[in-house]
């Protein structure tokens, strides 16, 4: 937990210089393009808040009132921060669109304009890579949210320098464009990782997992059958229920030896899974 907390906690920090730092910028030279990365950030910046918090009491334990523990909250500060992207992306949109139909882009190019974006860029692979790798490690829905949001960050503030280049070469209409190109990036992202959410929050199963424990278990000597897999998530906690055909005339410490056995031939699969175990006679 302290090193999902601290990669959280600096994913944070980095959100509120690099918002400040835009929209300084932004109004200054007037660019659409570079408001857009701005609001990007502000929402990041929101994003990033409800990461620390997701992570911060997803780690609780199980409580009288959550039997299973708190791990869907990082499910739900997911979701959230999809449905916020998603709205960013329809109010860049219409201002872009605006712009365009008016013929108006009155843009002042400095070197700040560029400035802002490569500390962007180099500020987000940094932290994209940080938060993406302690993601993977602890299997963090929330954090992998936060890593997805910097990597989109980086496509993004690509295509506002080249909408700005454009701009200063005589192309009016590249900043708007540009601006509109960082909403598709960024809805098309928020898109899958919204799904993805979901899924995990209506207790989907990861695919083929119920295959994959059914035949793990069904080849641990005195498995006659497996039936009745149930599996479901909850955060990074998996949590697996099945039911085993045994010999009924078995000892009961000798059935619990079995399950036991199970139970570990299911971790293999998934390491810090949950197991639950009904062995029935044959």
């Amino acid at each position: 937990m302290r090193e999902k907390r601290s990669a959280a906690l600096a994913s944070l920090t980095a959100a509120v210089a690099l918002t400040a730092f835009k929209i300084l910028v932004g109004v200054l030279t007037g660019s659409l393009g570079i408001l857009a990365e701005a609001a990007h950030s502000a929402l990041d910046l929101v994003a990033a808040v409800m990461t620390f918090l997701a992570v911060r009491y997803s780690g609780r334990p199980p409580d009288r009132t959550h039997l299973y523990g708190h791990g869907k909250i990082e499910n739900l500060s997911a979701l959230c921060e999809t449905l916020l992207l998603l709205g960013t992306c329809a109010w860049i949109a219409r201002e872009a669109v605006l712009r365009l139909a008016s013929h108006s882009a009155q843009v002042e190019i400095t070197f700040w304009s560029f400035a802002v974006m490569v500390v962007s860029i180099l500020v987000d692979s940094s932290r994209a890579r940080v938060l993406a790798r302690t993601a993977k490690k602890y299997d963090s829905q929330a954090l992998e949210a936060d890593a997805l949001h910097f990597q989109t960050d980086v496509w993004s503030s690509s295509v506002v320098i080249a909408g700005l280049l454009a701009v200063k070469l005589g192309v009016w209409f590249a900043d708007a464009v540009a601006a509109l190109g960082v909403c598709v990036a960024v809805a098309w992202v928020s898109v899958q990782l919204g799904r993805r959410t979901v899924n995990a929050l209506l207790d989907s199963a990861p695919a083929g997992m119920e295959e994959r424990i059914a035949a793990a278990v069904e080849a641990v000597p005195g498995v006659r059958n497996c039936h009745a897999v149930r599996v479901r998530s909850s955060g990074p906690s998996l949590f697996v229920d099945l039911h085993v055909l045994v010999d009924g005339n078995q000892s009961l410490s000798d059935a619990h030896s079995l399950t036991e056995t199970i139970e570990d031939a299911i971790h293999k699969l998934a390491p810090h899974a949950d197991v639950t175990v009904h062995p029935e006679p044959e």
